[in-house]
């Protein structure tokens, strides 16, 4: 099956990159970046393209795609109210539109959050904009349609925490985050297993919570 997936140069989107190449059932990953990367695969069709709102130049790579990771993302705070709107709900609308234009059967796979509200009246800015981002993918009406909504995702490779906040989250971890509030903390390797499965096999839910996520044993 062939695989597209926009984010891959992020946590999330780089193990789930990772483990589509890895996968005999992925013929080919089309994997959409604003840089270049170092990953090199046979499988892999990397596109370098910059704007987010915009796919029409490349529009001929959306067609005959078999399951979508969508995994672009920002941290609160990270950037002004405008720009959270704009990566967190244009850039899904804009890219989800155009894949739905050229497949009536694909898998849509798309990275959330914990206490997203599709009811699109929370005060949070998080909540509301992922929850605004989720109605406009549930009603392009995708073959299959599937959120994942993880709480504290735990890096199991190192990296560069954007924050102070992050970087104290995964120092207590280990020793009490995961033991005092497993509903609300999963592993980067955990939540990439259970969305690569439910992307490549099927899944009984169109909403995965953070509990969910944890729940599910994925068999090698």
């Amino acid at each position: 099956m062939n695989v597209i997936i926009i984010g891959a140069s992020g946590m999330v989107g780089g193990l789930i990159l990772n483990k589509c190449l890895a996968s005999f059932e992925v013929t080919q990953v089309t994997s959409i970046v604003r840089k270049p990367t170092q990953v090199s695969h046979t499988k892999l069709k990397e596109i370098v393209h910059t704007d987010f709102l915009d796919f029409s130049a490349i529009e001929e790579e959306f067609k005959h795609q078999d399951v979508c990771f969508y995994c672009i993302g920002v941290y609160t705070g990270q950037v002004s109210r405008t720009e959270f709107a704009k990566i967190t709900i244009d850039y899904t609308r804009a890219f989800a539109e155009m894949l739905r234009k050229h497949n009536e059967k694909t898998t849509f796979c798309f990275l959330s959050g914990q206490g997203a509200d599709r009811t699109e009246k929370s005060r949070v800015l998080f909540a509301k904009d992922k929850g605004i981002a989720e109605n406009i993918l549930f009603n392009l009406k995708f073959a299959k349609m599937h959120t994942f909504r993880p709480g504290y995702i735990y890096p199991v490779e190192p990296r560069r925490e954007p924050n102070l906040t992050y970087k104290l989250m995964r120092l207590l971890y280990k020793p009490l985050l995961r033991w005092l509030f497993p509903f609300a903390c999963v592993t980067s390797e955990q939540l990439t297993s259970v969305m690569v499965e439910v992307g490549l096999h099927g899944g009984h839910k169109e909403q995965y919570e953070n509990n969910d996520i944890r729940k599910i044993q994925i068999i090698p």
